[in-house]
């Protein structure tokens, strides 16, 4: 689908570079012709001819040839019944992605997993304010409205990792507000899928990092049998993904940790709350245990 919008903006350059083109070589042959008498019956109908083609003839054919380009670029891009589309609900918020997989119950934060070939409808709203849905390299765009919901079609020509960005000020952060979007073969995608229904049910971590993070953590994040917050993202397979903060900094053991004890400092104004009143030591053993959220 990126390609058919790629093929309607070169579509508009060239005939834009050709009316340009030839609108100035008429503006050189004006400036350089040597006037010459004319009737007013010869001037009536050369402005004449001039209104018609100028006015109307090219107007009309411009319009027409870039309808013949734009109008299956962007039918491709509309939710039509009928067919076998898969249907994947992202809400937008400060600044997180929250993404649904209605038809399996998959939920996930900061990612989103498309299978290759298939008509993916990425139905979009927000929780805040105004965002803006857009994946370049697949496709056009659409805003994340409060209290409503848009409808986007989405399909990956081949399997790669692309970037997604909120591209709408959504406030001090709308810069880190990035998108992780992966293409995965058919059997891929249905692997991923399957792995998170059956996750086994995280076990809390034991003695005072068990009581703060069901007590702190949980009253926002979700993780599958433990807690059931739903402010912030679904930690349940965080160790699966490739970044955090939405992509502030990788998802590894030491960025782990730089979220837990400065994420004010990486990706100020976000809404989880500092950790200064907690041990180092109680947000290791938090971080050790997060380690083991994956599929």
């Amino acid at each position: 689908m990126a390609s058919s919008v790629a093929n309607v903006w070169w579509a508009m350059f060239g005939f834009s570079t050709l009316v340009l083109l030839a609108v100035s070589a008429l503006w050189i042959y004006a400036m350089r012709r040597q006037p010459r008498e004319t009737s007013p019956a010869e001037a009536r109908r050369i402005h004449l001819r001039w209104l018609i083609g100028g006015g109307l003839v090219l107007p009309t054919a411009s319009i027409v040839l870039l309808l013949a380009f734009g109008l299956p670029a962007g039918r491709s891009m509309l939710p039509l019944p009928g067919d076998q589309a898969l249907r994947i609900e992202v809400t937008g918020h400060q600044w997180w992605w929250e993404v649904r997989y209605p038809e399996s119950g998959v939920v996930t934060a900061n990612q989103l997993i498309l299978p290759v070939g298939r008509p993916v409808d990425i139905a979009v709203t927000s929780a805040d304010v105004i965002h803006s849905f857009w994946v370049p390299r697949l496709g056009g765009k659409i805003d994340m409205v409060p209290g409503r919901t848009n409808v986007i079609r989405l399909e990956a020509g081949q399997a790669g990792i692309f970037r997604g960005q909120c591209s709408e000020f959504c406030g001090t952060q709308h810069a880190h507000m990035s998108l992780h979007v992966e293409a995965l073969e058919a059997p891929g995608f249905d692997d991923w899928i399957a792995a998170r229904q059956n996750l086994v049910v995280a076990q809390p971590p034991a003695g005072e990092a068990a009581t703060v993070f069901v007590d702190r953590c949980g009253q926002c994040h979700r993780v599958a049998g433990v807690t059931e917050g739903k402010r912030a993202p679904d930690l349940t397979d965080l160790a699966s993904r490739p970044t955090l903060g939405s992509g502030v900094i990788g998802n590894d053991s030491e960025g782990l940790r730089r979220w837990l004890h400065g994420h004010q400092r990486l990706k100020h104004g976000n809404a989880m709350p500092r950790h200064d009143d907690v041990a180092d030591e109680t947000l290791e053993q938090i971080a050790d245990w997060l380690e083991t959220l994956a599929p």
